[in-house]
């Protein structure tokens, strides 16, 4: 690692050469399993899987316990942002505008489902939602990146 006036030193200077190697792919990991991650909550809105409720079961909760309605448009909607959303962002297609669509998904879930409970995500809480919300929201300035379709593409919004 080359060193000057403002970067410091590492501790273990031997492991300089694996972190310089495996720098670039710190970003697309960080976006790789953001999307990953989230696709699966969407899978049980839209598709029941994974002890998911299904379309009809979200539409209910949503439109009843939350008073999202109609309940149907809110479960497409953030079930297709979960899961279509996740695989965008996982792979970086379209990763400013879908970034953007997962910070207000995770905006209203902090603010209309999460934040009575508390901040941890262990009652309820809003944690989870917002740091999925923050780390969406850096997508949204920095874009895909290298390691990603948009950059294959040559386009970015």
């Amino acid at each position: 690692m080359t060193n000057n006036a403002t970067e410091p030193r590492t501790i273990i200077s031997a492991l300089d050469p694996v972190y310089e190697a495996l720098a670039p792919v710190s970003i697309p990991m960080i976006r790789f399993f953001t999307g990953l991650f989230l696709m699966p909550h969407g899978a049980q809105k839209l598709f029941g899987w994974f002890g998911g409720y299904g379309l009809e079961g979200t539409a209910g909760f949503f439109a009843g316990n939350l008073g999202l309605e109609p309940g149907m448009f809110f479960a497409i909607l953030v079930g297709g942002t979960e899961f279509f959303g996740g695989l965008f962002l996982a792979i970086g297609f379209l990763t400013r505008p879908t970034a953007a669509g997962i910070v207000i998904l995770m905006t209203v879930a902090v603010f209309a489902v999460h934040m009575p409970n508390g901040f941890f995500m262990t009652n309820g809480g809003y944690e989870y939602a917002m740091l999925w919300g923050i780390i969406a929201l850096a997508f949204v300035f920095r874009g895909g990146g290298e390691m990603s379709v948009d950059r294959k593409l040559g386009r970015e919004f």
